[in-house]
């Protein structure tokens, strides 16, 4: 294929991505999903199972062989940014009053999910065998299973508690501060499980673990005074400071790649070091470009992503094992969050809600299992099966939190947007999504 050719592809399936993707955004807004579900779905039907079994000629004129390598490039700048986003917006100071009950959330949607994956992957091996995997388990896909089942998308979850008025409200608070440190724990455990499953060309895993934990330090000791000093001052334009720091996380990422882990933990250890203002305040100069450049292209991952499904190739043991393992990560994710939450000291509304928000995995899933994928701890079959997995998961969460609102409406309980006494010691089963601050 010619270089014109080459171009003349790329330009037309990056249009058909990018229309597809935010049409079915908006759709599914209007369907009552979050905007990021439509993209998901999106992705996965512009991929071989979809469109190129209903239109296989269509599917090789716009996605031939040769782009491949171009759209995945779009791919992973486009989850440096989305990444580093997330990292500049990570605050644990949230937490608050809460900081107990959500730090339980926290620990119990993590320990239960791992030891459910992991438990789980030991004990049906055999099974998950005839999806493609090798015949030994080792520590790192042992360990990876139960990182599937950990996940919450903090992205998918937040635009849900924006968009049902629960930002300001005990469940909504609890649950986002929750996600946000159980973000820090998965990264940190999935980083140690592709450390290990190193190759022959890169160092030992601990020797790379060494480094990393230089490499930390020095993003933390030195990199973060010095971007404030060079990039805070008043002379430096917005979109200057922006366009360095988007090199800086790309060249963070480049490092974490080089020590055989994946370029997402470099963009989010970038995020999680660059400064804010000087009041604690997020530049509003800097996350509003990010978050428009990251959901202009994060329709690349996701095609990306859903050229690797196959929906043809999962088989009946496939779909069975799409059954049983979204009951588990369902039952698990909630139940945790559920428990940790009455235990934490939440009425029986308020810990249903944050148990279902937890369930939420979307984007930050395909994230972690895309990473898992190319290191080589998930067959192209079982890989398919958690993408499914993942989707289904972040599609019952919307549907659940309406279900479980309406008991309390009907009992004439106060909506979550409204204002309502101050959470400080709220009577037993009377603190409905009960707002955080005294609104009176």
């Amino acid at each position: 294929m010619s270089p014109d050719a080459l171009i003349a592809h790329f330009v037309g399936a990056s249009a058909l991505i990018l229309v597809a993707a935010h049409t079915a955004g908006w759709t599914a807004r209007k369907l009552g999903q979050p905007y990021i579900v439509g993209q998901l779905l999106a992705g996965t039907a512009l991929g071989p199972s979809l469109l190129g079994s209903v239109a296989p000629g269509a599917y090789e004129t716009l996605f031939p062989e040769h782009i491949g390598t171009a759209l995945s490039g779009f791919a992973q700048f486009a989850l440096v940014v989305f990444l580093f986003a997330v990292g500049y917006e990570l605050d644990l100071k949230l937490l608050g009053d809460r900081a107990r009950t959500a730090v339980m959330v926290a620990l119990a949607s993590f320990l239960v999910p791992m030891a459910v994956g992991s438990g789980g992957a030991l004990l049906f091996w055999d099974e998950l065998r005839a999806l493609g995997m090798p015949r030994d388990p080792s520590p790192s896909t042992v360990l990876f299973a139960g990182i599937a089942l950990s996940v919450t998308a903090v992205p998918v979850l937040t635009a849900i508690v924006r968009e049902n008025g629960l930002a300001r409200t005990v469940p909504g608070v609890v649950a986002m501060s929750a996600a946000g440190l159980l973000d820090v724990v998965c990264w940190t455990v999935l980083a140690g499980a592709l450390m290990e499953d190193g190759d022959d060309h890169t160092p030992g895993w601990a020797w790379r673990a060494v480094i990393a934990a230089v490499f930390v330090a020095v993003m933390f000791l030195v990199a973060r005074p010095l971007l404030r000093r060079l990039l805070w001052r008043p002379q430096v334009e917005p979109s200057l400071r922006m366009t360095l720091l988007i090199g800086f996380a790309l060249g963070s990422s480049w490092v974490t790649h080089s020590l055989g882990l994946h370029v997402i933990f470099g963009a989010l250890l970038a995020g999680v070091v660059t400064p804010r203002e000087r009041d604690g305040t997020l530049d509003p100069d800097l996350l509003r470009p990010l978050n428009d450049i990251s959901g202009l292209l994060l329709p690349f991952f996701f095609v990306v992503s859903g050229q690797a499904v196959a929906l043809n190739g999962i088989g009946v043991a496939g779909w069975f094992a799409v059954l049983v393992v979204t009951a588990l990560a369902v039952t698990a994710k909630i139940g945790s969050g559920v428990a940790a939450a009455r235990i934490g000291g939440l009425d029986r509304h308020d810990a249903r809600t944050v148990g279902i928000l937890m369930s939420a995995r979307g984007l930050t899933e395909l994230i972690a299992l895309n990473a898992g994928l190319q290191a080589g701890l998930l067959s192209e079959r079982l890989y398919s099966v958690l993408v499914f997995m993942a989707l289904a998961t972040t599609l019952f969460t919307q549907p659940l939190l309406l279900l479980t609102r309406r008991p309390a409406e009907r009992r004439g309980h106060r909506p979550a947007d409204r204002a309502a006494p101050s959470p400080a010691a709220p009577p037993e089963d009377d603190a409905r999504t009960t707002p955080v601050g005294d609104s009176r």
